[in-house]
């Protein structure tokens, strides 16, 4: 009788070297083990020890520990159903982990939620921010004091412009002056009539003076209820008036070329109109022409307690020869 012989009776009933099971079925456990994983653990051992080992091994003892499974591994994936399971001991591989991005702000300095954010003067500092409001108060004291000297360049004559008109003008010229006559700081208070008569020579040889002729009343009656009126009618015999009286001294004598230019300019409209107003008659040429002013205030309203005279005051001009070419109604 062997060693494995005496040893049939032992407590765990091995039967056999490196065997474990009842009597009749050697290398059968004798019931199944409480835990598949342990079983199929022990199971893979024992087949691998009785690959590995050689025939001498019978001489071993009787009670080998079986090894502990492997512990499984920290990463790695999952192994899916149905998938064989790992031997004891055997490694799985891992794969390499993505790299994890640093965070922007140190732990200690994470930025906490945002409730607001400050912007312009008043996310300055306090010294920032007083040097900023006296540069901005500056610029708005420099930009009120040069309205306000415009201002009284561009008004009508005033107390404030009587006493302080060399500060203003000094402030003003050369690189603020206001020459271009964007605004009207005198508005036009009186009303200018420009009316003409003439000197006819009729078919039978008489001369004859007509009355006079409101030619702007004319132009008013025309532009009047008129939604598109012509741009003669509003503005050709009055332009021609005032290129006069701006090119005339008081005594209507022409200051150089620019007067005798207006002379002629003023003179041949005067005639058209009343070549259409057949003025001349039948057969009638006209001689000499005279134009004038009439010139009357503007009433005030019925609020003001300003006073003004309503007489009409008259600019008489020295009668003008119309020539030969002008006298059949002026050069067309």
């Amino acid at each position: 009788m062997d060693a494995h012989d005496e040893d049939s009776n032992a407590p765990d009933g091995r039967h056999g070297p490196g065997g474990t099971g009842g009597p009749g079925l050697p290398g059968l456990p004798d019931r199944p083990p409480a835990d598949p994983d342990d079983a199929s653990s022990a199971g893979l051992a024992s087949t691998s020890t009785s690959t590995t080992t050689p025939a001498s091994a019978s001489a071993a003892p009787s009670a080998v520990p079986a090894p502990a499974p492997a512990p499984a591994p920290a990463h790695g994936p999952t192994p899916g159903p149905g998938a064989p399971p790992c031997a004891a001991g055997a490694s799985h591989p891992v794969p390499d982990a993505a790299p994890v991005p640093e965070p922007a702000f140190p732990p200690d300095a994470a930025p906490g939620p945002r409730t607001g954010s400050r912007g312009g003067i008043a996310a300055l500092s306090p010294p920032y921010q007083v040097g900023a409001a006296l540069a901005l108060a500056v610029v708005a004291v420099a930009a009120c004091v040069h309205l306000g000297m415009v201002f009284l360049h561009v008004a009508p004559p005033n107390t404030v412009t009587r006493q302080h008109g060399k500060a203003v003008d000094e402030w003003v010229y050369p690189e603020f002056e206001q020459n271009w006559k964007l605004f009207a700081p005198n508005p036009l208070q009186q009303d200018i009539a420009v009316q003409v008569r003439a000197e006819v020579r009729t078919t039978g040889g008489e001369t004859r003076t007509t009355g006079w002729y409101d030619l702007s009343a004319q132009d008013g009656r025309a532009i009047d209820g008129n939604v598109l009126p012509s741009h003669t009618q509003q503005n050709e015999l009055r332009r021609a008036f005032d290129f006069y009286g701006a090119t005339h001294d008081s005594d209507d004598r022409p200051m150089g070329l620019r007067g005798a230019l207006a002379e002629q300019y003023l003179r041949r409209i005067v005639v058209l109109r009343l070549d259409r107003d057949h003025a001349a008659g039948a057969g009638g040429v006209v001689e000499r022409v005279q134009v004038r002013g009439r010139t009357t205030d503007v009433p005030p309203p019925k609020w003001s307690k300003e006073k003004v005279s309503q007489t009409p005051a008259y600019h008489l001009l020295p009668w003008w020869v119309v020539p030969a070419a002008e006298a059949r109604g002026g050069v067309r």
